[in-house]
């Protein structure tokens, strides 16, 4: 079927960013586990069988309309051995002075080479 692509723009536009976001990341989710199994020649029958669940159960999950809980995802996590998602961490950018000098003797600042360095930390 043809959509129109009016109309599936205002459709769209009714969807709030709760909901888009929501679907973004159930779709992500979604798109992660098959990229796994896709990697390891795993058919969904087979993640089935090591999940304990039913193939239907399985295809609602890759199909990225299910709402997973953070325990299924980390029982996903923990059977393929491979994060499905991944937490960020707020990056702290720490700029400093190193000091360089051949001589190692630092009695006038014009002997000095000053280089600027940075460094990320999460946390």
């Amino acid at each position: 079927m043809k959509k129109n692509a009016l109309l599936e723009e205002y459709r769209r536009s009714k969807i709030s960013p709760e909901t888009r976001k929501q679907i973004d990341l159930q779709v992500g989710v979604a798109n992660r586990i098959y990229e796994i199994l896709e990697e390891r020649n795993m058919t969904q029958k087979e993640f089935a069988q090591l999940m304990g669940k039913t193939e239907n159960e399985v295809s609602r999950w890759l199909s990225g309309t299910h709402n997973m809980t953070c325990a299924t995802i980390a029982k996903i996590s923990c059977a393929l051995g491979e994060d499905i998602i991944q937490p960020t961490h707020k990056k702290i950018v720490i700029s400093f002075d190193i000091i360089h000098n051949e001589n190692y003797t630092f009695s006038t600042k014009e002997e000095l080479n000053f280089k600027q360095e940075k460094m990320v930390i999460n946390y």
